[in-house]
């Protein structure tokens, strides 16, 4: 046996016994006559010792030669520590080696093996092996592990089937860029790897299966975030004879069982919001619920003094920050260039200091007097000690200026604490967005969503604009302001998506090329359906607390959308290439 427990396993009632422990050598200090030696695998840390005077010369003399991540199986007599360590589990012990085996010796780690590393991004992704000895990668792919358990049993204790949909498919023109699969037995033609099984799990609930689920990888090729990966894992999930009021019960009971069974913690019921209603009050339709600061339309209060950037502006809107109303003018001005940068793209900004005394300061006093402040502050609910932040601007690009500070300002005050959750459905979204540049309708959620029911006559005859005023049977579940799942009703009626399909600019015959094996399923007795896909990673990084996906997969990719560890994508064999009938035009740089 390579071990009779783990390194996290040893304490007190152990004392006297012989035992043998494997593992890693983590560090090691050596005092001259003695040697401690902590010794790590995935379970824990237990301290080694080497003694001059108890073990013999040629043992202790090996012992010296151990480096970092030397790979050893030691055994010996668990002993009482004579320096305790209330920090680790097995604080109270130490292992008095009478036998070192070396299995395999290591050289000198790129980036220390500890919770807090000196390895920088690129590096430890090139040497995610050893990034992953680290408890905190550890920690995170039994925690995605243990999610994934909990996501089964409830969905099994739900009558959910999980069923395994196809990862080559066929590419489709909406959403994000497809990655294609060229076919070596059909020359010049490709499959595509799928953005989601959104077909397949419809096309399930045709088949009378009711309830699908399935923690599937999910493949799209666009530009990449902190949050985003060229491939990702959802908890998909489709139901028939469902109304949206099911569906939302149903992964409310999920996200809720989710938390309490891994994190312990409770959830109450979740709030609704309509999409309407989160734009106006936050400018975001994933809000951040854990701190105030909503907006306030100051159009009424703020227009007709005379200030032209206010008066020519669609919206002048603000946010009160509380009690912040000691902010320098150094801070003033750093707050003023942030929203400035490119990414933020505000013109300018605009405060109002609530002064302790009752009074105002602004940084447009010359427009406006204190009467005028008042009021302001009165819109806005604002009190003695407080700051206000106001932009304007054209409506929808002034709304995400203001939610971009609103956030920024909740990081700068510490008003998103770690532990804290606030979930929140987004219903009523808008079924179609009109692109100006494009001069067509794009699907806000994906071209199957259904209407809702009240708005179907009206999208199968209404005119141009009343198709911009359509509402989806859509939800999103949003958790402490990242998305973490969506789903809508959808379409089950041919005649219906035939219609939504002109809308998005496809040709009847590109519609039938496409989605002619899903239209024609619907004519063959095709229940009302819906579903909901959760982003499996970033629930594990929201319900840890941490903005970053990356350290919650096992091999995930950099921002260039590559595998550091294995340098993919690469080339391939130009025999390779000519069995796939393509060829590759060489790329020169300047």
């Amino acid at each position: 046996m390579y071990r009779t427990h783990n390194c996290g396993e040893l304490r007190a009632e152990h004392i006297g016994q012989t035992v043998t422990l494997s593992g890693w050598v983590q560090r090691d200090r050596d005092k001259g006559f003695m040697m401690f030696v902590d010794l790590r695998d995935r379970y824990g840390i237990t301290q080694l010792l080497f003694s001059e005077e108890k073990t013999s010369k040629e043992l202790f003399e090996k012992a010296r030669t151990l480096g970092r991540e030397f790979v050893i199986q030691v055994t010996g007599t668990v002993i009482e520590r004579v320096s305790k360590n209330k920090e680790l589990p097995t604080g109270d012990v130490e292992l008095e080696v009478k036998e070192l085996s070396i299995l395999n010796p290591a050289k000198v780690p790129p980036f220390t093996i500890e919770d807090e590393t000196d390895g920088g991004d690129d590096l430890r992704m090139k040497y995610r092996y050893l990034d992953l000895r680290r408890t905190p990668l550890q920690r995170n792919m039994i925690f995605r592990s243990k999610l994934a358990l909990e996501t089964r049993k409830y969905l099994d204790s739900q009558q959910f089937v999980e069923i395994e949909t196809p990862f080559l498919i066929k590419s489709t023109p909406e959403g994000a860029r497809d990655f294609v699969v060229p076919s070596r037995m059909n020359p010049g033609q490709f499959y595509a790897l799928p953005q989601s099984p959104q077909t397949f799990k419809q096309i399930l609930m045709v088949g009378g299966l009711d309830r699908y689920f399935q923690i599937v990888k999910c493949f799209r090729d666009e530009d990449l975030r902190a949050d985003r990966q060229p491939e990702f894992t959802q908890i998909d999930c489709e139901m028939a004879f469902v109304t949206q009021e099911e569906i939302l019960q149903t992964f409310e009971g999920l996200t809720k069982h989710l938390f309490q069974h891994t994190l312990g913690v409770t959830l109450p019921d979740f709030p609704r919001m309509s999409y309407d209603e989160a734009m106006r009050r936050f400018g975001s339709d994933k809000p951040d619920l854990r701190f105030g600061m909503e907006f306030n339309e100051l159009n009424a209060v703020a227009q007709g003094k005379g200030f032209n950037v206010f008066d020519a502006a669609e919206l002048v809107v603000g946010i009160c920050v509380p009690g912040q109303a000691e902010y320098t003018r150094k801070q003033l001005d750093e707050i003023t260039n942030w929203v400035k940068r490119p990414q933020i793209g505000a013109k300018g900004l605009v405060y109002v200091k609530c002064n302790e005394d009752g009074s105002f300061k602004s940084s447009v006093d010359k427009f406006f007097s204190q009467e005028d402040l008042q009021a302001w502050a009165d819109a806005m609910g604002a009190k003695a000690g407080d700051l206000l932040f106001v932009l304007s601007g054209e409506a929808e690009k002034t709304r995400k200026q203001l939610n971009e500070l609103r956030l920024e300002m909740g990081r700068r005050l510490g008003l998103m604490k770690a532990g804290d959750f606030k979930p929140l459905w987004v219903v009523d979204f808008p079924l179609l967005e009109w692109d100006e540049d494009a001069e067509r309708f794009f699907a806000m959620h994906h071209p199957f969503t259904s209407p809702k029911k009240e708005d179907v006559e009206r999208m199968l005859t209404g005119d141009h604009e009343t198709m911009k005023n359509l509402r989806a049977d859509a939800y999103d579940l949003v958790i402490n302001g990242s998305e973490i799942g969506g789903g809508s009703i959808r379409i089950y009626d041919r005649k219906l998506q035939e219609r939504n399909f002109k809308l998005l600019g496809f040709t009847p015959e590109e519609a039938e090329d496409q989605f002619g094996f899903l239209m024609g399923a619907f004519e063959y007795g095709a229940p009302p359906h819906g579903g909901i896909a959760f982003g499996f990673d970033r629930l594990c990084a929201v319900m840890n607390g941490q903005s970053s996906i990356r350290d919650f997969i096992a091999f995930p990719k950099n921002n260039q959308g590559r595998d550091m560890m294995i340098d993919a994508p690469s080339a391939i064999a130009e025999e390779q290439l000519e069995e796939l009938n393509l060829e590759v035009t060489e790329i020169v740089e300047e």
